[in-house]
């Protein structure tokens, strides 16, 4: 008996050290773990409380915007006001001017907590990366992956340079290209062209570059030669053409910033001397302004890298950071989600805009015919970035008016070099405004039928 009760007590013994051992080292880890969180803690909680602030679906509150009585307000959606944003605003007017891409917002919702970035007070502080450049190695190999997976450019054998948005790299492209001669570098774009060109170029000019209108006028003189800069946009802002240089003596610098699988057939990967990119139009983040030049020519480079130096001291650290977690994110799986969702989304905004102008004979819209994807290996209708938008009774001389009558603000034609007769319509911004967009024009179509309803 005595034999069975000491060991009974040794059980207990055991039982009872081996117990206290997993409550003191559970303990210490998890002291050990919230000490290690403590400084993030305070950062997580006040994002995750912002987040969670209810907007009605028209709004959101933001990290960085106003506090009222000690709680984040809502930065409500156009047409939405109100503490909540529940409040629509029936008179307002469908604003499609800008290009800024709010239509990603809810991927990235989707994907709230891998796409969160918390950053330490002490993160880069340097002016430099380890290895003296400006230029983190990490987030350029992420870049290489993304144009694997889309299938849109070769980057092997180029260079590549990190600009504040693909807008600053224009710049840069333009300033390292009027350097090739002695002579003034002239500068063209085929029409329509995005209005940055010349607004740009024209505000930076020197005596070695200036902006001197449309390639396609230039292209039927005898006043071609010397040094010549050619912008070619492909897919094209406004129209969503793909486009090819004309001038065959220019050096060109291609904006690739729409040629991305969501918003055109990609029939082959790009393989221009210089290929301008920005991640405002591949992930929706244009508040993060970062973009990214593929370029061939060495020398290019050095003077690109040059003028961003002088300009800049190069990218924000905390930028590319941002950077480098959004496409860690993209490249989630087989890289392909992001795409897929984007493209469905553009297309159905396309194809209910087009059925909608389909029962008008006031307007048209561009046509873009179906092609071959080499992402999505088969043939795939459109699903541009704007809509480019005529107005063809003959009266109707200027467009931005007639839709302005309707309560539409677009971007008039006359500030991408065409006519008044064109305006541009942006497809990219938030549901909320592109729905705002539809009614309005279903509105105007219903009007010109004489109609109450429509049938699309």
């Amino acid at each position: 008996m005595a034999k069975v009760k000491g060991f009974l007590y040794g059980v207990c013994f055991v039982s009872s050290v081996a117990l206290n051992f997993f409550f003191v080292t559970n303990s210490l880890f998890a002291g050990y773990e919230n000490k290690q969180l403590s400084w993030s803690q305070r950062a997580a909680a006040e994002a995750e409380a912002v987040a969670s602030v209810s907007c009605s679906g028209h709004g959101r509150a933001y990290l960085d915007g106003l506090i009222v009585e000690g709680k984040p307000v809502c930065e409500c959606n156009t047409c939405y006001e109100g503490p909540d944003c529940s409040q629509f605003l029936p008179d307002c007017a469908a604003n499609a001017e800008s290009g800024d891409p709010l239509f990603l917002e809810p991927f990235w919702m989707q994907h709230a907590e891998s796409s969160a970035v918390i950053v330490a007070g002490w993160h880069r502080m340097s002016y430099v990366f380890a290895d003296h450049t400006s230029i983190s190695q990490v987030l350029q190999n992420h870049i290489h992956k993304v144009h694997s997976i889309a299938r849109n450019a070769i980057t092997k054998g180029k260079y590549i340079v990190f600009g504040v948005g693909s807008t600053q790299l224009l710049s840069a492209a333009v300033f390292a290209l009027s350097l090739k001669s002695s002579s003034l570098a002239r500068v063209f774009a085929s029409s329509p062209y995005y209005p940055v060109y010349k607004t740009q170029t024209d505000f930076f000019e020197t005596v070695h570059f200036e902006f001197q209108g449309d390639a396609s006028v230039m292209k039927n003189t005898s006043d071609s030669g010397g040094n010549v800069i050619e912008f070619v946009t492909s897919p094209n802002n406004p129209d969503g053409h793909l486009r090819k240089a004309i001038l065959p003596s220019a050096n060109a610098i291609y904006d690739r910033a729409y040629y991305w699988p969501h918003f055109t057939a990609i029939p082959a990967p790009a393989d221009e001397d210089i290929m301008i990119f920005t991640i405002s139009k591949l992930t929706g983040r244009a508040g993060s302004r970062f973009g990214w030049a593929l370029v061939k020519d060495k020398d290019v480079y050095l003077n690109m890298c040059e003028y961003l130096e002088l300009a800049e001291m190069g990218v924000s650290r905390d930028t590319q950071l941002r950077a480098l977690q959004l496409l860690k994110v993209v490249l989630e799986g087989d890289g392909s989600e992001i795409f897929h969702f984007a493209y469905e989304k553009m297309r159905d905004r396309w194809e209910k805009i087009s059925q909608t102008v389909s029962f008008s004979k006031r307007f048209t819209i561009q046509e873009i015919p179906p092609q071959y994807c080499n992402f999505f290996e088969k043939i795939r209708g459109p699903s541009p970035a704007y809509v480019w938008l005529k107005c063809e009774r003959e009266e109707d001389t200027n467009c931005n008016d007639v839709l302005g009558a309707a309560n539409i603000i677009g971007r008039s034609g006359r500030l991408f070099n065409s006519e008044d007769r064109y305006v541009r319509l942006s497809l990219l911004k938030s549901d909320d405004d592109f729905n705002l967009l539809l009614y309005r024009l279903k509105e105007l179509v219903t009007k010109e039928n004489g109609t109450e309803t429509m049938c699309c």
